[in-house]
């Protein structure tokens, strides 16, 4: 899992149709410390997560696992909303 914080919504209104009701964010991966690690990149929401939530994503096949036994072609999804991180200094 990766820490990211989600920065907008995505509305495609051409796309696969495994993809309907399911909503697309644009998530920015994050390090312990908050800062921008990586790219922006979109993820599917499968927790309700909003702009300016922190959250974990999973990478791979894993994303489209929410949705057993429907085959999403996700390669990122958004697992959980982090509520508090903690690191011991």
């Amino acid at each position: 899992m990766q820490m990211a914080r989600v920065i907008g919504d995505v509305v495609a209104t051409r796309k696969d149709p495994s993809f309907d009701s399911i909503k697309l964010l644009l998530v920015q991966p994050i390090g312990a410390d908050g800062r921008d690690a990586g790219r922006p990149l979109v993820a599917v929401d499968s927790v309700g997560a909003g702009v300016g939530e922190k959250v974990f994503v999973v990478r791979g096949k894993e994303a489209g696992l929410p949705w057993h036994p429907i085959e999403v072609p996700a390669d990122a999804g958004i697992v959980g909303i982090i509520d508090h991180v903690h690191v011991p200094r």
